[in-house]
């Protein structure tokens, strides 16, 4: 197939609450309350305000137009340009720049030093933002953004009292964190920031929506929980604002909630054509959908996604996040069900992202495997190991460790398939501790089939309950509320012997899909079954 074309394209019009005038007239918007105090003309301030809060709520198309229109109406605004700089550099969290964005930001902090700016504070800003584009061609991103976190270290120290300050601070110690660190140092240090800032300005739409981002992590999420029952409530005209409590929501498996949030962002996405915020959308709201075996609803979400790709395949718009869901989505859909068949067959795509094309792959090569229809497998696997060598050659070290684990994950269940079992194990658990070493991307709700929830499921096939069990149960605790995951740990602990553990496990299931729709999962009735069982046998 050939490789499709990525376009970036967003929402053009946003504002704080207040209304702001566009060619066609007042759009009264709600973004949340901040004020960034500039040097500028004071006929700027209200959308020069409205742009920091779009930045902050990664809108940053509609935030880079809109620092342009102040630059444009004050050409001394220097500071404005740092605005459209930050906005080209985008996604803090995203491991990789394109060479455009990489460009057009260092074009923008060439524009705010030749404007000029009034104050040292503005000039602290321009220069710790130059600090992300300096030499990008020969500087590595890493290099960089821990030269940004210094640089907005120093002012934070110089100018506490400055909140945007301390809110742009908390975010550049977030990017820094490094996916191996388990201690979650920078997070927990960001978040130190921004809970103060959060408890002073309860309305600050960074306060809430970095704090998400820092405690997006298991052993944290509940944490966010405040922030994220606040944030789309602070900026409900925002996207994104409405997507990102999704984030605590699956990490702590409240998946109606993660639906409802994620119904609404997708909504709001499409009325403004942020396409790929809604993919995005759609792909954490199918991700809930299927823990809570709503399959009508999931494949119905699917159907959506299909519609909208159709109408994209053409060549107008298209972002990683977007190609990421829309590859996503059909493989949850049958991994999640245990659709090996379905997932043999699903049709490999050609991106610019080898880590995107590798889902498709790793589904396919799961469901040969597991389905028995082994004619595909090895040119799957084989596949799976070009797609790590592009990426290590790439140097994106964290999505060629994200397909080595697929890899690796495949290649076990190709020996399990071949009755290599010693091999097939020692592989799967290799593939399991190296994905539990990781902290997984925001791009993602969750991998599409957890390595160590495969563990346990090939051990329960090897009549290996309570190590199947163990493993399970080690899932539970970093990926609540998953369907496959407390299925397994139910019939585990039936096979095992521990009828009390297995009744825990298969009420919790009733729990977690209490109203399923679409074709019936027998799994569900296993569980009602077990759970009567148990009551009538007191």
């Amino acid at each position: 197939m050939p490789v499709l074309p990525l376009v970036l394209t967003l929402a053009l019009s946003v504002s704080l609450p207040q209304q702001h005038q566009h060619e066609h007239g007042a759009v009264p918007e709600a973004l949340g309350r901040v004020h960034f105090e500039t040097s500028c003309d004071p006929a700027t301030r209200a959308e020069f305000d409205r742009a920091v809060a779009l930045l902050h709520s990664f809108w940053f198309t509609a935030a880079a137009d809109a620092f342009t229109r102040v630059a444009e109406r004050d050409p001394r605004c220097g500071i404005a340009w740092w605005g459209v700089a930050m906005s080209r550099w985008g996604n803090p969290f995203a491991p990789s720049r394109p060479p455009r964005a990489l460009e057009d930001g260092s074009a923008a902090i060439q524009k705010a030093r030749a404007a000029g700016a009034a104050t040292e504070r503005e000039r602290a800003y321009i220069d710790a933002a130059a600090e992300l584009f300096e030499s990008f061609s020969s500087v590595p991103h890493r290099t960089r953004i821990l030269n940004y976190e210094r640089a907005m270290e120093r002012l934070h120290a110089r100018y506490p009292e400055d909140r945007e300050g301390a809110a742009f601070y908390a975010l550049a110690v977030n990017q820094t964190a490094l996916p191996t660190d388990k201690t979650f140092t920078q997070q927990l240090k960001a978040a130190a920031i921004l809970e103060k800032l959060f408890e002073e300005q309860p309305d600050h739409p960074g306060a809430a929506h970095y704090l998400i981002h820092a405690y997006d992590h298991p052993p944290l999420a509940p944490k966010a929980l405040p922030a994220a029952r606040r944030y789309a409530k602070i900026a409900p005209d925002a996207p994104h604002a409405l997507h990102m409590p999704s984030h605590t929501f699956t990490r702590v498996g409240l998946w109606e909630d993660s639906v409802a949030t994620n119904r609404a962002s997708a909504e709001a996405a499409r009325r403004v054509n942020s396409i790929g915020d809604a993919l995005h959308a759609l792909d954490y709201q199918a991700y809930a959908y299927l823990q809570m075996a709503q399959d009508g609803s999931a494949s119905r979400v699917h159907e959506e996604v299909q519609e909208i790709v159709a109408r994209l395949e053409g060549g107008q718009q298209y972002t990683q996040v977007g190609l990421f869901a829309s590859t996503a989505i059909p493989a949850r859909l049958a991994l999640e069900r245990g659709a090996w068949t379905e997932a043999a067959r699903l049709e490999p795509r050609a991106t610019p992202f080898p880590f995107i094309d590798a889902m498709t792959h790793y589904a396919r090569a799961l469901g040969a495997a597991r389905s028995g229809a082994l004619s595909t497998l090895d040119g799957d696997v084989a596949k799976l190991g070009e797609l790590h060598a592009a990426l290590v050659a790439k140097g994106e070290d964290y999505w060629a460790q994200q397909v080595r684990i697929q890899h690796i994950a495949a290649q076990a269940w190709a020996a399990y398939a071949t009755r290599d079992r010693e091999r097939a194990l020692t592989l799967l658990r290799e593939a399991a501790d190296l994905e539990g070493s990781l902290e997984k991307a925001a791009i993602t709700p969750g991998p599409l089939a957890p390595a160590r929830e495969l563990l346990g499921e090939m051990l329960l096939e090897l009549g290996r309950p309570a190590d199947a069990l163990r493993e399970f149960e080690s899932v539970m605790e970093s990926e609540p509320g998953r369907f496959r995951t407390t299925l397994g740990a139910a019939r585990a602990a039936a096979r095992a012997g521990d009828s009390a553990a297995a009744r825990q496990h298969y009420a919790q299931l009733l729990q977690i899909a209490p109203r399923p729709d679409g074709a019936p999962r027998p799994e569900l009735q296993e569980a009602r079954d077990a759970v009567q069982g148990a009551t009538a046998g007191r």
